[in-house]
């Protein structure tokens, strides 16, 4: 994209949640080509707030009204995933780049339609938001993994448990309205991206779930508490998989990989590389080399391909293909029965 050096691409905000103020807000803030000029959010006075905070000049309350708008060049959406394909096939409609936080869509369909949009519009740069999980060492465990440090890989454990929605008194989350959150349950769609960036995509899938709260404060709960998966991933890979958000007294959330020579694991709480070789009488921590350790750069990456051109990760490519893998744990587990993929 050319463009006048000395003039800034504008930003209008869509959607004003925890991530956008805690993270999209002061990585944009910090950029020196870049203006937010104008937030819209559910709520109009998180909108005023954070416009405040940020000395962002305009507050609106319809963000169709911002997708058309000839000023903007950029609309950065940090709404729940059942605004995420409206706004986003609108706003490429419209002429926009866009910046679409996770989870991408509400099922496999919508995603595929944003990539058709995006597809339809190469000149205009997308990109999902990132997961923070795995971020500092991903790359070295990535490396760990194709150098042989664990031999033929044989088989792996995901553990993903916590206790964010134990207390069966809590009034229900976003996250668990299927009307705002689609099929996106837990942090399935996390990890699945994770795990594909770092073993590929799985072969084939076989879920249960359980809600364990089926009501709170007279709401029926229909997304589950606990997703549990077995399956198979390239090269013969075998997967047992484990989330729950009513795990009291829960472990850290860790991937281990075993293989015939030795075992890696990736303690995501603690953002820490556990190894051990045959013959090692325990694991040991694995110190990240510095060149391989990764930062959050998010922000600065999605505005470096709009003025320079790119195709910045994760794309809409990568979030249809983990949308792949929870559209195929929610069948395989409303059918009983296994899933190959990809899907049809």
């Amino acid at each position: 994209m050319n463009r006048n050096a000395s003039k800034k691409l504008r930003i209008g905000i869509v959607g004003a949640g925890g991530i956008v103020r805690q993270r999209h807000l002061p990585g944009l803030m910090a950029l020196p080509n870049v203006q937010v000029v104008a937030v819209c959010n559910a709520r109009t006075e998180t909108a005023q707030s954070i416009a405040k905070e940020f000395h962002i000049p305009e507050v609106m309350n319809d963000w169709a009204e911002m997708l058309d708008r000839p000023d903007l060049d950029i609309i950065w959406i940090g709404t729940p995933p059942y605004l995420h394909a409206p706004i986003t096939i609108s706003a490429l409609e419209a002429g926009k780049h866009v910046f679409c936080q996770a989870r991408m869509a509400m099922n496999l369909r919508e995603g595929r339609e944003m990539l058709t949009a995006a597809q339809a519009r190469p000149q205009l740069v997308t990109m999902l938001c990132p997961p923070p999980h795995g971020l500092r060492g991903g790359k070295f465990f990535q490396k760990l993994l194709h150098d042989g440090y664990v031999g033929e890989p044989w088989h792996f454990r995901l553990c993903a448990v916590n206790s964010q929605f134990s207390d069966p008194l809590a009034p229900v989350h976003f996250r668990q309205r299927r009307e705002l959150s689609g099929l996106n349950i837990l942090t399935v769609g996390i990890y699945a991206e994770v795990l594909q960036r770092w073993i590929g995509s799985p072969r084939r899938v076989h879920a249960q779930m359980k809600v364990c709260v089926p009501k709170r404060e007279g709401y029926v709960v229909h997304v589950p508490d606990v997703v549990q998966v077995f399956g198979h991933w390239p090269n013969g890979l075998a997967g047992l998989l484990e989330w729950s958000g009513v795990a009291q007294f829960a472990p850290d959330e860790t991937l281990t990989i075993y293989g015939r020579d030795g075992t890696l694991v990736y303690n995501f709480t603690r953002d820490e590389i556990l190894g051990g070789r045959r013959g090692d009488k325990e694991l040991r921590s694995l110190t990240i080399p510095p060149e391989l350790e990764t930062t959050w750069t998010v922000e600065k990456d999605f505005i470096d391909a709009v003025v320079k051109g790119g195709r910045p990760e994760p794309s809409f490519e990568t979030g249809v293909q983990y949308l792949e893998f929870t559209e195929a744990v929610n069948l395989s587990a409303r059918g009983g029965h296994a899933v190959e993929l990809p899907l049809p």
